[in-house]
């Protein structure tokens, strides 16, 4: 068999841009996505944007480029990342675009038809429904015209649950493929102690963690049932636009031994605080179509991490939790029924154990490589 140089292999190799609108760090599902295709024999370019706060981008085995915009969010922000982005794109060497959010997909549409090239969207939320802009009547139906534009053309697309590409189907009558956000089903070691990570030793650790610890997930119900839980602390890992509100709640409540913050960590170390806590939590209201159907990423996380989950009963989490039996549901957002329902769980420690040996199964049947299967049955079109 005759074998390719790596320069020779490199110019044979089909490019695909990935573009999607955050600082491209902490976002695991596109990351894998891209080692995916990379996997696949693909040249992969992915294209996001610097923040004066990014973290380096290290340890990547694809090309990266970030954009440093004037705008760093609200409507003028997506409307320079788009332009921005188009003309990047225009004249760029690739052979299939892909657009991760509606907030990318207009100009990766636009350049598709421009360049006659395939493009595949990647819905990672009902982005027309999320809480942010439900209660911006201009905002959201800008978005959901340019939906309206832009998806019923686009031939190949994905989206993160049963609930939401039911959603597109009833709405469009085009149904994406599911691909849920579940880390590999590599062993995550834990590498650091929680002495190491400056954590008590002797404390049951409630941890919550994202990188959108934001309006309606519950997270102050969540620092305010700590009043009346004893020998326990709530971690909370991440950033988001309640982050600081929280800080002030912990200071007014005099509750700042009980609730330990840390900012957004890359994923490995993200990953070794939810693997020294003793359960996750994933609490979000029911208050918006897109939190009602979906599958948050920290429920994979904290399944990967081995650790049970005390969750809101939203639709896809209720059928992932029962299904597998690992972990509880808040009876409501009232503090005081989640502070009664994590007591009763630090009280019981034969149901946590039963749970942990749950998980373990679940750990292995959910895995990453069983859901690129989708991937791989879309993007094999393009070699």
């Amino acid at each position: 068999m005759f074998v390719y140089k790596n320069s020779e292999m490199n110019r044979i190799k089909k490019r695909i841009i990935v573009s999607v609108t955050n600082d491209l760090v902490t976002d695991q599902r596109v990351h894998k996505t891209c080692m995916t295709l990379k996997d696949m024999g693909f040249e992969i370019l992915l294209v996001g944007r610097l923040l004066p706060y990014s973290l380096k981008i290290e340890n990547r085995e694809y090309d990266t480029h970030r954009m440093k915009l004037l705008f760093t969010k609200g409507v003028m922000f997506y409307a320079e990342f788009n332009i921005r982005l188009f003309f990047f794109l225009l004249f760029k060497r690739f052979d299939v675009l892909t657009s991760n959010d509606l907030d990318t997909l207009l100009s990766n549409y636009i350049v598709s038809l421009i360049r006659n090239k395939p493009l595949v969207y990647d819905s990672h939320e009902y982005f027309t429904e999320v809480p942010e802009i439900i209660h911006r009547p201009i905002v959201q139906k800008t978005w959901k015209l340019i939906e309206k534009f832009t998806f019923p053309k686009v031939k190949y697309s994905f989206t993160v649950s049963d609930s939401i590409a039911e959603l597109f189907e009833k709405k469009y009558g085009k149904r994406p493929l599911v691909v849920r956000n579940i880390p590999k089903s590599s062993t995550i070691i834990k590498k650091y102690s929680r002495k190491d990570l400056k954590l008590p030793e002797d404390k049951f650790i409630i941890i919550l963690q994202g990188a959108g610890i934001n309006v309606q997930r519950g997270a102050e119900e969540a620092v305010e049932a700590m009043l009346n839980i004893e020998n326990a602390i709530l971690l909370i890992v991440g950033s988001g636009d309640i982050i600081d509100t929280l800080k002030e709640m912990t200071k007014i409540m005099n509750i700042q031994d009980k609730v330990i913050f840390r900012p957004k960590q890359e994923y490995p170390l993200l990953m070794q605080y939810t693997l020294n806590s003793d359960i996750g939590l994933s609490i979000d209201k029911d208050t918006n179509v897109n939190y009602r159907f979906s599958l948050p990423n920290k429920i994979f996380d904290y399944i990967r991490a081995e650790i049970p989950i005390l969750a809101s009963d939203l639709i896809e989490i209720k059928k992932l939790i029962t299904k597998y039996n690992i972990g509880d549901f808040i009876p409501s957002h009232d503090p005081v029924d989640i502070s009664k329902k994590l007591n009763q769980i630090i009280r019981d420690p034969n149901q946590v154990r039963k749970w942990k040996e749950n998980i373990h199964f679940a750990s292995k049947e959910l895995t990453w490589e069983n859901e690129a299967k989708n991937i791989e049955k879309v993007y094999s079109r393009f070699h």
